[in-house]
């Protein structure tokens, strides 16, 4: 039987594996030797520096499924047992071989792929087969030679030395299906188990891959699609003599330190153009004027452009005119939109002879005594400025009173024959009671006279009521006088 074995794994041996391998070194080989630890009846407990450790020599395969995984095949062969001065005893002869799916820490998440220190675990099933036992006992135990399924796990770590040597630990724990190796059966420790630590030698099978074929496998190559035929360093990267990033083979300058933008040669101002072609090499320029800066961009060079900070016009000497007006924006007051001359380039939209950046109403002709808005008639104001005291309400509620409703009907009238007209309604109070309720109350207010207007035809969208409380007095409101002038709601005219 044990020959039969060892065919199996001399078979598996050709094949070959290796620790740690890569995608282009998938197979390789261990040599180890070690030392076997007895877990059993006669001594329960791994890791005794007390009890005697026997020898173990193997060899150990793999094969490299991917960065993670790979699967394994170990065996050994060497002596087992346990040895006492006094007390049961036993020795025999030890064959194990067993499979193993691995999992790797090198694997290109936890470790790279390519490290030196190449940790991994392993768990597996094979088998343990015991020859030439010789028991010690006090009770009568007939040794045969016999094999066992095992199930096993462990860890390991390989060092690789160079690229295809390395040196690896292996700790293999084995768990039998059998009980009487050491001359006892059905004691407290249970099945026998062994744990074989071992130190080896590991080869790598298999030439490293190198793809673009310069000389320097994928492994080290840091430029692994370097076209055929160029020079590479020992890296593997294109040779780049002067320093500037860009290999030879595409450097146009390749003796002098250039950009990637002009293909290797140097543009010391960063306008685009080569030194070599650059009539102003060190200060920025445009190629029309060979390379000489046109500071705005405007395809005017600076010699020759009254505004050289400023993109222009040829016609105005390379100065602007933004809105097109035909007035330069040195002298345009309103240089974003276009406009007259008579109002030094400003536009007048309703062609009231007032320029809109000063006209209030500047769709609507108007006076300039009124900032561009139509003039207000005598009558009108009048009319306002009797409804900051004409317009009364019930004490503390928003109720008008009765004969508020004159001066509220002549606003109307003026609101109804002057549709252009825009009417802000703003309700004070005095300081007397609460702050918030007072700030309620004139909201109140305004919005009753807005909602009498509105019933007496004037169109709602027209229409803008806001309290303010006390906040905005326009008397004092310690004297009984100065409190009923601020109570008022007061009327400004919109356009």
């Amino acid at each position: 039987m044990k020959l039969g074995f060892l065919s199996l794994f001399a078979a598996v041996l050709i094949t070959g594996s290796v620790y740690g391998q890569t995608a282009d070194q998938r197979f390789g080989i261990s040599a180890h030797l070690g030392l076997s630890d007895y877990y059993g009846d006669l001594n329960a407990e791994f890791f005794d520096i007390g009890k005697t450790w026997r020898n173990q020599g193997g060899v150990t395969f793999s094969y490299y499924l991917t960065p993670m995984f790979d699967v394994g095949a170990s065996c050994t062969y060497g002596a087992f047992g346990y040895d006492q001065a006094q007390g049961p005893s036993f020795g025999a002869n030890l064959f194990q071989a067993n499979g193993q799916f691995r999992f790797k820490f090198h694997n290109g998440f936890i470790l790279p792929e390519t490290s030196k220190i190449q940790p991994y675990i392993f768990v597996g099933a094979g088998i343990a087969d015991y020859a030439n036992a010789s028991v010690f006992t006090d009770v009568a135990f007939n040794t045969v030679p016999q094999t066992d399924l095992t199930l096993n796990a462990g860890l390991g770590a390989t060092y690789m030395i160079f690229d295809k040597w390395g040196l690896n630990y292996t700790m293999l724990y084995g768990h039998t299906n059998g009980d009487s190796k050491d001359g006892y059966a059905g004691f407290s420790a249970g099945w026998d188990q062994f744990m074989i630590h071992q130190l080896g030698i590991v080869y790598l099978l298999g030439e490293a891959a190198d793809t673009d074929g310069d000389g320097v496998t994928d492994k080290k190559d840091e430029c692994p699609e370097t076209p055929a035929g160029v020079s590479v360093d020992e890296v593997g990267c294109p040779i780049d003599t002067d320093g500037d990033g860009i290999a030879d083979y595409l450097d146009k300058c390749p003796e002098v330190p250039g950009i990637e933008e002009m293909e290797g040669c140097p543009d010391t101002d960063g306008d685009g153009i080569t030194d070599a072609e650059d009539e102003c090499p060190e200060v920025p320029g445009v190629i029309s004027a060979q390379g000489c800066p046109d500071r705005d961009g405007d395809g005017i060079v600076d010699d020759e452009d009254k505004c050289p900070d400023t993109p222009g016009l040829e016609k105005f000497d390379g100065c602007p005119d933004t809105d097109g007006d035909g007035i330069i924006d040195s002298e345009d007051q309103c240089p974003e939109k276009a406009g007259i001359k008579e109002l030094n380039g400003c536009p007048d939209t309703d062609k009231d002879g007032i320029a809109d950046n000063v006209d209030k109403c500047p769709t609507i002709p108007g006076v300039e005594s009124n900032m561009g808005c139509p003039e207000i008639a005598e009558e009108t104001k009048e009319v306002f400025q009797k409804a900051l005291k004409g317009i009364q309400f019930e004490s503390g509620r928003d109720v008008i009173k009765t004969r508020s409703y004159g001066i509220l009907n002549n606003v109307a009238d003026i609101m109804n024959e002057n549709p252009d007209y825009k009417l802000t309604i703003d309700g004070h109070t005095d300081a007397q009671g609460d702050d918030a309720a007072n700030l309620l109350l004139s909201e109140k207010r305004a919005a009753a006279v807005k909602a009498y207007l509105v019933k007496k035809g004037v169109d709602a969208g027209r229409l803008t009521s806001r309290g303010f409380g006390e906040t905005k007095p326009k008397d004092t409101n310690d004297t009984r006088e100065g409190r009923a002038n601020n109570r008022r709601v007061e009327f400004t005219v919109e356009f």
